[in-house]
């Protein structure tokens, strides 16, 4: 299925739409929901969990599967277990319907950096899964021209025939905003953009270091200089989070990323507007809310995430 996209900016930001679509249609097509969240006792019972809503999908569909699926320290105890299962047969016939596509990416990189989100799949998932996944697609951050390579992965991504499942975390952000993908607050991104490029903000830089860390990478020093300048984010935008059949959001590491609590609080706590420029407004100020306005959500958190707000 061919895509066609358009190129817009919203100051520095280049997103990139579907053509043709009405914005502000799209935007109000969308109902609020509040956010049922689930409190597990540990990673790993985030990570089992997970690993249920994918197979749970597979039974429910007879064809192939389209996941995003979540970097950094959210999805680690998901990734290490598909990992170990990948190593027997015990779920070969689920990764033979896996399309696996990221959602974000620090760019310009060198692909095998270790603060690549793909050498962190590789380290976790290891070679059997990539042995036996029908196919794993991620942003080539050494691309030559990252607006093109951008389009060319979200017209890849619309042609799979849409996302089954989008895995999701939430960053935190100044004023307990927050972000998924990489959409940061501020950056203008609208109902119908289906991935952007984005400058770089030293706040991103640093929780993406800091997550990475905390997930057990050891970097060498070039490959942390590298990444400390890069310049943009190649992300996934709302039109992929919103057009997701099932989003399932984990929380899972607020002690190490302690703002994490006060941006949840905000997130659930948000009242989204109904008209739609305070709406716009308010998911432009906190792109986390993004998730609120899919119908289909399930978040997964640990009992850090719901401390007290200070």
């Amino acid at each position: 299925m061919e895509v066609s996209i358009d190129r817009r900016r919203a100051g520095e930001n280049v997103w990139l739409r579907r053509a043709g679509v009405n914005e502000r249609a799209e935007l109000m097509a969308c109902t609020p929901h509040a956010l049922k969240y689930e409190v597990l006792e540990s990673e790993e019972a985030v990570g089992r969990e997970m690993l249920a809503e994918i197979e749970a999908a597979e039974q429910e569909n007879s064809g192939n599967l389209t996941i995003v699926i979540l970097g950094g320290r959210g999805a680690q105890a998901l990734h290490r277990l598909i990992g170990e299962k990948a190593k027997t047969n015990e779920i070969d016939e689920l990764l033979s319907r896996l399309n696996i596509f990221t959602q974000d990416a620090l760019a310009p990189m060198r692909m095998n950096n270790a603060f690549s989100f793909v050498r962190d799949f590789e380290r976790l998932l290891g070679d059997a899964f990539f042995e036996k996944v029908k196919s794993f697609n991620s942003m080539q951050t050494d691309a030559p021209d990252l607006e093109e390579e951008v389009i060319r992965y979200a017209e890849k991504l619309e042609s799979a025939g849409g996302i089954d499942i989008f895995f999701l975390g939430l960053g935190p952000e100044a004023n307990a905003a927050s972000h998924i993908c990489y959409i940061k607050p501020g950056s203008g991104a609208g109902a119908t953009d289906v991935a952007g490029v984005i400058p770089i903000s030293p706040t991103i830089v640093e929780h993406h270091i800091s997550k990475f860390k905390a997930g057990g990478t050891s970097p060498n020093e070039a490959d942390e200089i590298e990444c400390r300048n890069a310049t943009h984010i190649l992300t996934l935008g709302p039109a992929a989070v919103l057009g997701a059949k099932r989003i399932v959001q984990s929380i899972v590491d607020a002690d190490t990323a302690p703002a994490k609590v006060e941006s949840f609080d905000r997130f659930i706590k948000t009242e989204i507007a109904d008209d739609a420029e305070t709406r716009a407004r308010q998911l432009d100020e906190n792109p986390g809310l993004w998730i609120r306005l899919n119908p289909n959500v399930r978040s997964l958190v640990l009992p850090s995430v719901l401390r007290r707000p200070n």
